[in-house]
């Protein structure tokens, strides 16, 4: 009880706070003279939530009240909340945070880019669109970014369309499928997203494989694990997985190590 106390008191300081720090011109009302007090008034973050004075002072004064998910992204709408102060506030009131909609359009950091080049292994980041942002001179060796324009380097678009790494990929159909599967998992979290709907279209247009095994809907877990390519005519086993860099930009890392053999 004591620290549910103390989460209220919190998210009554919080809301004071994000109320203070707004004037009745950023959500479009007069101004109404000199005030008092810096901010919207209790009254108006009311009107404006679509509740009544009585019950938005209360939780400003943390009081055991409930409060439903619509309620906070009103509230947070008005107040004019970002991303973080959003699912602080959802915290604070004891909900689950609603997921992010994801982005498929990102900026690859330096420094994140500057740690991939360093790597000695292949390495490369993804957005949720799996649009390649960034990759190391081992990783264009055993893929073969470099030769794509940008707008096409995309690894699905490559897994599907490039002939070099159809035959580079041992067990293409497999392995395909299996990555298809972990795509599908992105797209659940991109679906508003107009360009991941444009590359899959564009996919069941060339791809026959892609466009029946899209209709299956086949889901596995992320693709962590081993692949085999075939190199210099022998099969080269490699190790893989993938780090999250960047959640709120939904961007990852992936990096591929070859297994070594160990002779006896």
């Amino acid at each position: 009880m004591r620290t549910l106390k103390r989460t209220r008191d919190e998210l009554g300081a919080f809301l004071r706070a994000r109320r203070e720090r707004l004037s009745p011109t950023d959500l479009g009302l007069p101004s109404g003279g000199r005030r008092r007090t810096p901010g919207l008034r209790r009254e108006e973050v009311a009107a404006l939530a679509g509740v009544g004075l009585t019950w938005y002072t209360w939780l400003e004064q943390g009081r055991d009240i409930g409060v439903s998910a619509t309620f906070l992204d009103n509230l947070a709408r008005v107040l004019k909340l970002d991303a973080a102060e959003r699912r602080h506030l959802y915290l604070l009131a004891h909900e689950r945070p609603p997921a992010e909609p994801g982005k498929t359009w990102c900026v690859l950091p330096p420094l994140v880019r500057r740690l991939m080049l360093d790597l000695p292994h292949p390495a490369f980041v993804l957005n949720l669109r799996w649009d390649v942002l960034g990759f190391n001179a081992p990783a264009d060796a055993l893929f073969g970014f470099g030769k794509h324009a940008p707008e096409r380097r995309n690894l699905l678009w490559m897994l599907f369309t490039d002939s070099v790494l159809h035959e580079r990929v041992d067990a293409w159909e497999e392995q395909a499928q299996q990555m298809l599967s972990s795509f599908r998992l992105d797209f659940a979290r991109a679906t508003q997203e107009v360009d991941i709907h444009e590359l899959v279209d564009e996919l069941k247009r060339v791809s026959p494989e892609f466009k029946m095994w899209w209709r299956a809907h086949d889901v596995h877990a992320p693709c962590n694990g081993v692949r085999d390519f075939k190199l210099d005519g022998e099969v080269v086993e490699f190790e893989h997985t993938s780090l999250t860099i960047d959640a709120e930009r939904h961007l990852r890392l992936v990096v591929y190590a070859k297994v070594e053999t160990t002779a006896y």
